[in-house]
């Protein structure tokens, strides 16, 4: 969330809108400072939904706890049943890292791979948009999304801490060429929404 943007209506320009300041007290209530209102954490879920960039300070000792509040609204939206975003086998390998000599790339490596597949999802539903005017949902959206959690999971499986697997360089070798594949796809679909 980091980093968002707001456009200034007045005249146009792209001003950083600071995020919203939230204390968390010792009660566990959350109380957002610029609202005056105290908030859940499913008010904290539709502001990041929204776009809207907050950060969580401990009322008390002053220090940034937005990670763990975070952690939290992850563990009660995937409680609440329906479809988990978050599979088994993924959960398992990510604690798997905690303590492990590659602990410091999984997380620059979750954010680019998160990054890539919002870039890939905005640009589709861009370009279908486009195409057909809005009437129809994308077909194979959910299809590309399972497509995106297994390339993600074949490449935390390369850095399994339970020692190199002798398939992992064939591994790479496929990844490296679905990565080029989609990067492929998505120089033509810029070049396609260039020429519009």
């Amino acid at each position: 969330m980091a980093g968002s943007a707001a456009t200034s209506g007045a005249q146009g320009s792209e001003t950083a809108v600071p995020p919203v300041v939230v204390k968390k007290y010792a009660n566990r209530r959350l109380y957002n400072t610029e609202a005056s209102t105290y908030v859940t954490l499913d008010d904290l879920a539709k502001m990041v939904r929204e776009g809207r960039d907050f950060v969580v300070y401990d009322a008390k000792s002053g220090d940034d706890i937005t990670r763990s509040v975070l952690t939290q609204i992850i563990v009660e939206e995937e409680s609440k049943g329906g479809q988990n975003l978050l599979p088994t086998a993924f959960l398992r390998q990510l604690i798997g890292y905690y303590g492990d000599n590659l602990q410091g790339l999984v997380p620059r490596y979750l954010e680019f791979a998160m990054a890539s597949f919002a870039r890939q999802q905005d640009q589709m539903r861009r370009t279908m948009e486009h195409t057909i005017g809005g009437l129809l949902p994308f077909p194979n959206l959910e299809e590309v999304g399972k497509q995106n959690m297994a390339m993600m999971e074949r490449a935390m499986s390369l850095f399994a801490p339970f020692g190199r697997r002798e398939d992992a360089p064939a591994e790479v070798d496929a990844l490296k060429a679905e990565v080029e594949n989609l990067r492929k796809e998505l120089a033509l679909l810029r070049e396609g929404r260039g020429k519009v």
